[in-house]
């Protein structure tokens, strides 16, 4: 998200109808706060995962949030709201603004730095459910395996690796490959989202309370996170249908939902093959 704000620019004008221009904004909004969730790809290696996955997510949402924030507020100070709608890349207007053109250069300089981190955080985490993909299915139980040497998943992220790149080059040859792959993940990411709270309550019926994660003022709170998730799921499906994204941005909605609803029929072939 940082380098969007520094080199990407800001979304196109938030298209009538659909989920509106809040929903629309709020699509970018919340990328900005994407991978907090990730953590939880790594609960298998935590020690006291029950506890301690609390205290990691909750305190990484809250400073993220905080960090964000300030770094908005801190815009919003030197660029004022006509500066920050009107630049195309924020953070460096403001450095440029602050400290002149080397300040503008230092801190693309620093995005680019943040972005490889990201990178490296997200090769580890994503690894991580391709190889429990692969351990729990035979079918796929080749990106399954562990390599001592180095100790990672290494087929996991080979293959990783190999549909990232998948990606890019679809991505490419887009009018513009930002937006492509937020419309083509975005619906794939808020329905993921959405399942995963209504789990909770499928869970809750079937096993009882003492079976699932404590939840803080349950039902109350999955109750409000799904009806949120369902929101920015139609909200990231409908912002398409306004005239200038749908001829462009429009395919890759429906190929994000394709590429998930064959991972339906692709669970339960790949159960023949997987020994009880």
């Amino acid at each position: 998200m940082s380098f969007w704000i520094s080199a990407g620019g800001p979304p196109k004008p938030a298209p009538a109808g659909g989920g509106g221009s809040f929903g629309f904004a709020m699509i970018f909004v919340l990328l900005a706060y994407g991978g907090w969730n990730e953590a939880a790809y790594l609960a298998g290696e935590v020690r006291d995962a029950r506890r301690n996955m609390t205290r990691i997510l909750v305190g990484g949402v809250l400073a993220v949030t905080a960090l964000y924030l300030l770094v908005n507020l801190g815009y919003l100070a030197v660029l004022g709201h006509d500066g920050v709608r009107e630049s195309k890349a924020v953070a460096a207007d403001v450095m440029r603004a602050i400290a002149g053109e080397k300040g503008a250069v230092l801190v693309a300089f620093l995005v680019c730095v943040s972005v490889l981190t990201t990178i490296n955080a997200a090769i580890f985490t994503g690894a991580r459910t391709n190889y429990a993909l692969g351990r729990d299915f035979d079918l796929f139980s080749r990106i399954g395996t562990w390599r001592d040497s180095g100790s990672t998943p290494a087929n996991a992220v080979l293959v990783q690796g190999a549909i990232t790149l998948l990606l890019v080059g679809i991505g490419s040859t887009t009018p513009d490959g930002f937006a492509a792959m937020v419309a083509y993940t975005a619906p794939v990411f808020w329905t993921f989202f959405l399942l995963t709270g209504l789990a909770l309550f499928a869970l809750r019926k079937k096993e009882g309370a003492s079976s699932g994660f404590r939840t803080p003022f349950y039902p109350v709170v999955p109750a409000a996170f799904c009806l949120m998730c369902a929101y920015m799921l139609y909200s990231s499906i409908s912002y398409v249908r306004n005239p200038d994204y749908g001829p462009k941005f429009g395919i890759a909605v429906v190929a994000g939902l394709v590429v998930m609803a064959i991972g339906i029929p692709l669970y339960f072939f790949s159960r023949k093959f997987t020994r009880k």
